[in-house]
């Protein structure tokens, strides 16, 4: 008996004759895989995928093969045989969106699947969709090994650890419970970026600080603005005041970054426009704010192709339950 094979092929005319004669002769799958070299799977595949009628014919197999794969290297040409939707992938990649989401979003507008991400991707890294490569993500094809994680842990007064987080938070069941970090920069850089994020909703804002110790200050101004909840954190020595925003607050453990991964996700995506290296001087506050504006109105696979500023913006639009109504009577009748 043959090994089989270690690497996968394509079944060739030949290999299909020989299968269509084992399986008239009574063989099963698993002895014909050995014969063929290929795996018993394999074999089951090509005979669910080919069968014409109920008959496993060659002939007819070797046809529908060619038509499958013709039709698989087609598809990247979708794009290029339908005028409205090549300009509508080239305006949403402008816009910073990843062809999942432009793919997303499109389903979700038109109530069927129009086309695969991969589609998009085989029509980005053709010659008609190279020049718009460099709005995604990573601008390479694969992305770049990450660097080893670091971390310096600081003893922070009055600590809450995340494993005591109420499960209303850890099930992100409600808007206003925030990630917060601030995002590291250049030493020659003057100041740095400290920016939240819903777990909900994953709406991002993001603002400029002078110095890395006026975290809290700005943690503070956005809690004001967004009527946060609560504030999970890492260990870093800048969340050192955190007791001063008032609310309650969550700290990841120590060297544990993805404790608060929708903060370690959207600073990913806030680096595509503001790069390791470059230095914040160089960025307007109106510039940072455009950049969270870009951001929240980019729909997200997890908000079911919504954008993170629709979903957080239900919040405001949803009607009172009967407590509240009642809770709020009482309260103006009081005041």
């Amino acid at each position: 008996m043959r090994h089989m094979a270690t690497n996968y092929n394509h079944f060739t005319k030949s290999e299909r004759n020989e299968l269509s004669i084992l399986l008239k002769k009574g063989y099963s799958q698993r002895s014909i895989a050995a014969v063929l070299r290929k795996s018993p799977p394999s074999i089951g595949r090509e005979i669910k995928r080919n069968t014409v009628n109920g008959e496993y014919d060659p002939l007819k197999a070797n046809h529908k093969a060619y038509v499958a794969r013709k039709h698989s290297k087609y598809q990247g040409m979708k794009i290029v045989q339908r005028d409205w939707l090549e300009s509508y992938v080239k305006d949403k990649l402008s816009r910073y969106w990843t062809p999942e989401e432009i793919a997303g979003r499109l389903e979700h507008d038109y109530g069927y699947p129009v086309i695969t991400f991969k589609s998009i991707y085989k029509w980005l890294y053709s010659s008609r969709g190279q020049a718009f490569c460099e709005y995604l993500p990573s601008k390479r094809y694969y992305p770049k090994p990450r660097k080893g994680l670091s971390a310096t842990r600081t003893l922070i007064p009055n600590r809450t650890p995340i494993e005591l987080r109420p499960n209303i938070v850890n099930a992100r069941q409600r808007i206003g419970d925030f990630e917060a970090d601030t995002l590291g920069v250049p030493r020659e850089s003057q100041g740095t970026v400290a920016g939240v994020v819903d777990r909900k909703s994953r709406y991002f804002d993001a603002r400029k600080i002078r110095r890395i110790g006026l975290a809290i200050d700005c943690f503070k101004e956005i809690s004001g603005s967004l009527k946060a909840s609560s504030f999970t954190f890492d260990n870093g020595v800048e969340n050192a005041r955190h007791e001063q925003l008032g609310i309650p607050t969550y700290f990841c453990n120590a060297y544990s970054p993805w404790e608060k991964g929708s903060m370690e996700n959207m600073f990913q995506r806030f680096r595509r426009f503001v790069p390791k290296k470059a230095l914040l001087q160089n960025y307007s506050d109106q510039e940072i704010a455009d950049i969270c504006d870009i951001m929240n109105n980019t729909p997200r696979k997890c908000l079911d192709w919504k954008t993170p500023k629709e979903v957080f913006q239900e919040r405001s639009t949803r009607p009172l339950t009967p407590y509240q109504f009642i809770k709020n009577i009482i309260i103006q009748c009081c005041t």
